[in-house]
């Protein structure tokens, strides 16, 4: 599947089901914390590429390990293998990943007494990795850097012989990641610490007790739910499970976000419901600092909307799959909005296009077709525009790196999809 037509739709089963495969996040911090600890075991794991990227890459025995787009993997395993005593990695990716900066990661590693040199580019992927123990536990790092150097170094930390004093200077970003990383720690049996700017991590070198964890659904992956119920008719209801109503993902602030757009969401066992109300459709501010993985998303349902938005706190997004900032300007333009960025920031002006709540352009679209950079996000966050215009998305099959099943699940809740 290269390119796919989404024909404007409209939710057929008005009281939808979908079960969306394990948090990427959570799973692929699980994976590396059980290669460390092999004492526990995982269920519900993501079926994503990045998740079987990153389990390949754990039990492989090679030399050579390429992680192709993952970007989570390449962190955590630059630190995984740092630790690996007497094992030489070469840990490579896409052309994409060797454009993606691990400076900061190697460096703070570094400190810590690791061997890792750069095979092209200073700063880039390729690295060459030599294992070995590390006994110094100090270092320090900028607090408004990705939140996976950060726990890159908190997984690995007990297993380091001192354990780990990681202080953080500046402010804080992406702190919803940080706490997930040091939960998931505890869950296991390591204890932590974080207070003021500096994170404790004490050394581990006893088997934990056996037991089996299961990873919660991903909610970067449900904010495409909430923004196909934002953009459908009152009443339209969508269920989705497994989903906890104190989660560790940051991305979990959809349910606050979304009042907003009058979706409306409620637990039980373990499952989401959400639910079309009436909405003011005022402007939105937001600051997603600690949650920029939803920007995309929250971007084209405020388009789609005809709704103006300033949203902040982005300044990560220029580092993932593409620059999303220049991505979303660039393919909302195409369909005729109009997006000032920054390199931290995206503000959409009000669009007559899809103003008025459900008012739509002719069902044969708007004649552009969606690039996706080889980026899963900007192909999943533009599918909700189905409900209002036919569109064509190219390179579809990118959403295998965090939701293989994606247009399978759009079609079982009403969305007609050709190739």
């Amino acid at each position: 599947m290269s390119s796919i037509t989404l024909h404007k739709s409209e939710i057929v089963n008005r009281k939808s089901e979908i079960t969306i495969t394990g948090s990427k996040s959570e799973s692929n911090r699980l994976l590396l914390l059980q290669a460390l600890y092999p004492e526990f075991k995982l269920e519900n794991v993501s079926n994503s590429d990045d998740s079987n990227l990153m389990t390949n890459a754990l039990s492989s025995q090679s030399e050579a390990v390429n992680i192709h787009h993952a970007g989570t993997a390449m962190r955590f395993l630059t630190a995984y293998f740092s630790i690996q005593e007497g094992r030489e990695t070469m840990l490579t990716g896409s052309k994409r990943m060797k454009e993606r900066p691990i400076k900061i990661l190697v460096e703070a590693l570094q400190e810590l007494g690791a061997e890792i040199s750069y095979e092209e580019n200073e700063g880039f992927p390729p690295i060459k990795i030599k294992g070995k123990k590390l006994t110094k536990n100090k270092v320090s790092l900028k607090a408004n850097v990705s939140s996976q150097y950060i726990s890159a170094l908190l997984l690995i930390a007990s297993k380091l012989e001192n354990g780990l004093e990681l202080t953080l200077e500046g402010e804080i970003t992406s702190i919803p990641y940080i706490n997930m990383s040091l939960s998931l720690l505890d869950e296991i049996g390591v204890e932590s610490s974080f207070i003021d700017h500096v994170i404790a991590v004490k050394p581990n070198t006893t088997p934990l007790k056996p037991k089996t964890l299961t990873v919660e659904s991903d909610w970067s992956s449900a904010s495409y739910y909430f923004s196909i119920v934002a953009l459908s008719e009152v009443g339209t209801v969508i269920t989705l499970s497994s989903y906890k109503e104190h989660s560790l993902q940051g991305d979990s602030a959809l349910v606050d976000i979304y009042k907003h757009f009058g979706v409306s969401t409620s637990f039980s066992e373990n499952k989401l419901t959400l639910k079309k109300e009436k909405s003011s459709l005022e402007p939105l501010n937001l600051d997603l600092k600690n949650a920029p993985d939803i920007a995309q998303t929250i971007a084209v349902t405020c388009f789609a909307l005809g709704m103006p938005c300033d949203l902040t706190g982005l300044h990560t997004l220029k580092i993932k799959e593409t620059d999303r900032l220049v991505a979303l300007k660039t393919e909302i333009e195409k369909l005729g909005g109009e997006v000032e960025i920054t390199d931290k920031s995206l503000h959409l002006k009000p669009n007559e296009l899809f103003s008025g709540g459900m008012s739509s352009p002719p069902s044969e679209g708007l004649g552009e077709a969606i690039s996706t950079y080889n980026d899963h996000r900007m192909a999943m966050a533009f599918a909700p525009l189905a409900l209002k215009t036919s569109i064509v998305i190219e390179d579809a099959m990118v959403v295998s790196k965090s939701y293989p099943t994606f247009w399978n699940d759009l079609e079982s809740i009403g969305f007609e999809i050709t190739e």
